[in-house]
């Protein structure tokens, strides 16, 4: 039987850790003059993806 294709864009915006997957966060592309330096600070890092939807994005990722 063949393989199956994973999401090409969920491959590029999910990784797998050890407990599920980790994102980045949004809001951090344009209108950050109005930001404060402490909200851009904390959206820069990766966060983990909500336990409802792990099932969503091991569907779109089958080998990942």
């Amino acid at each position: 039987m063949s393989k199956i294709k994973s999401h090409s864009g969920a491959a590029k915006r999910f990784k797998r850790t050890a407990n599920g997957f980790k994102h980045k966060q949004s809001h951090t592309s344009h209108i950050l003059t109005k930001k404060s330096t402490k909200r851009k600070r904390h959206l820069r890092s990766m966060k983990q993806i909500a336990h409802s939807d792990k099932a969503l994005i091991v569907r779109m990722l089958p080998y990942i």
